[in-house]
């Protein structure tokens, strides 16, 4: 056998790609990139907090004054427990101080905002410091454990339950703006459909919200002009480049009167706020407003996420339909009504302003009343609910009804039993709803109907027999 140094060809090639590699290491190693890497400010590198969003990892931030709170705060005292945390702007802290037990936020005080332009006419320059909550609350809670901050009023009543699940659906580490705009077109077209209404509230992931702060006061200078503080977070927001992902369960409630018909169409998501509930009728007849959203809320502590949640069935032995807001109200139609029709909110209220250009013109799909109390669906109001490991038991009475025409199956009917599981889902089933499927049964009572609300079969469908 020949010296391997006597083999040439083999030789050379190996001196050959020695020094091609050496060439290549050098060139990696000393050349400078001409592509100058993209910091979009969120860290790639793997999370330890890896276990699923709950509530310990949102803070609210809720706006409200000295003078507004007192009366204002058994509202919050609704949602809040001893495991939310956040804390209430003020403007200056009431006669009695802060509050000392843990059934509602403690109060901070904002800072002072004098240094600020406003020059919106008509407009209050409170604006600045409800809008500068969003860079306070980060300075107060600027640790990993804050996945996403929730902004709203002392009015705003929140569903914490519904916005953890809603907002897992999203990546914290990522920049998100969620909320949603006014059912007021109006309102809307004016302040922008890429807006969140903060009275209905919204959610600004903490990665976003940790820039944002560093940057916030720097932008409120070039929007003095502007009327509201949302429209300032907005603005500062877009200059980020980050746009509004929009979530319908957020309710501004730019309504006046009876909001029956928003809530018993509720869009196809989880409940997340209610606003304005001193402006609007009690939502269930013959309370005051307070305890008509206690009763609501003894619901949703049962079964939070089916809350208000619409299911829709029809009775072939009476050919009637019937609508489910879960926890809220049944609605029994003397006939057969499609289902898109169903779906339709019912304009039971009235507009927010009747000077407006549209002020009978709404962000969803309505209908009218119809004139004849005959034709209008008979309501039912939650009596009340109860679980136990069978499953959960809402029973719904019959509200009073002015007309003299009903048949005598529906005339004779005063409760609807509403038998269900606890509604519990998943991230899949969040990112893409489907609305659940309902059976009626007769009871040997005319006085009683049973309802099972289930998930639909494979390729069930909801439509009039």
């Amino acid at each position: 056998m020949k010296p391997l140094l006597q083999n040439k060809p083999l030789t050379i090639l190996i001196w050959f790609c020695a020094i091609s590699l050496f060439i290549l290491i050098s060139i990696l190693l000393f050349t400078p990139s001409k592509i100058p890497e993209l910091d979009t400010g969120i860290s790639l590198q793997k999370t330890t907090d890896s276990d699923p969003t709950n509530v310990n990892h949102l803070v609210f931030g809720i706006v409200s004054t000295g003078n507004s709170w007192p009366n204002r705060k058994k509202y919050v005292k609704l949602w809040w427990n001893k495991e939310t945390k956040g804390c209430v702007f003020v403007d200056n802290l009431p006669p009695e101080g802060n509050d000392t037990d843990d059934s509602v936020p403690p109060l901070c005080v904002s800072e002072d905002t004098s240094k600020f332009h406003y020059t919106c006419k008509g407009g209050l320059r409170s604006a600045i410091r409800v809008a500068r909550v969003v860079k306070e609350i980060v300075g107060l809670n600027n640790n990993s454990n804050v996945r996403w901050y929730v902004f709203g009023d002392d009015d705003t009543i929140f569903f914490p339950e519904n916005l953890v699940k809603t907002l897992s659906k999203y990546d914290h580490r990522l920049w998100y703006y969620v909320g949603a705009y006014s059912e007021n077109y109006d309102m809307s077209y004016i302040f922008g459909f890429g807006m969140a209404f903060g009275g209905g509230g919204f959610a600004i992931s903490a990665s976003l919200a940790n820039v944002l702060s560093k940057v916030f006061d720097s932008c409120i200078e070039r929007y003095s002009h502007h009327f509201g503080s949302d429209a300032r977070v907005v603005s500062c927001i877009a200059e980020l480049g980050v746009g509004l992902t929009y979530e319908p369960g957020f309710h501004q409630v730019d309504l006046r009167g009876n909001i029956f018909g928003l809530l018993a169409a509720h869009p196809l998501s989880l409940t997340l706020s209610l606003h304005h509930p001193e402006l609007v009728e009690p939502i269930f007849p013959q309370m005051t407003a307070s305890n008509s959203l206690q009763h609501l809320f003894e619901a949703a502590n049962v079964d939070s996420q089916r809350i208000l949640q619409q299911t829709v069935c029809y009775d072939k032995q009476f050919s009637r339909t019937i609508s489910v807001s879960w926890g809220y109200a049944v609605q029994v139609f003397q006939s057969n009504v499609l289902l898109p029709d169903v779906l339709r909110v019912r304009e039971t209220f009235k507009p927010w302003r009747e000077d407006l250009q549209f002020p009978g013109v709404y962000t969803f799909s309505t209908t009218k009343i119809h004139p004849d109390p005959c034709e209008r669906p008979a309501i039912f109001y939650l009596d009340n609910v109860s679980s136990d490991k069978d499953g959960v038991i809402s029973n719904y009475t019959k509200s009073f009804r002015d007309c003299f025409k009903d048949n005598t199956s529906l005339k004779n009917l005063e409760v609807i039993k509403v038998v269900t599981k606890k509604l519990d889902l998943n991230i899949k089933q969040l990112q893409s709803p489907r609305r659940q499927c309902c059976d009626v049964f007769h009871s040997n009572s005319s006085q009683l109907m049973e309802i099972a609300i289930r998930e639909c079969r494979y390729e069930e469908m909801i439509y009039m027999h």
